[in-house]
């Protein structure tokens, strides 16, 4: 995957994590445990996301 596409990917993944926090603000206590469970999967998404990018650039550099 190339560079510019991998950071579009994580410039969504990252919306989606702000998305998803805010929601977990604003539900109700029983969905809490829901959203938390998507909001978990988006951020471990999102940083191995953010690990490929780096990497990427790196290669892209040497």
């Amino acid at each position: 995957m190339s560079v510019r596409l991998i950071a579009q990917e994580l410039y969504r993944i990252i919306r989606e994590v702000e998305k998803l926090e805010k929601e977990l603000l604003a539900a109700p206590a029983q969905n809490h445990e829901i959203l938390k469970d998507r909001l978990r999967k988006a951020k471990a998404e999102r940083d191995l996301m953010r690990k490929s990018l780096e990497g990427s650039k790196d290669v892209a550099r040497a």
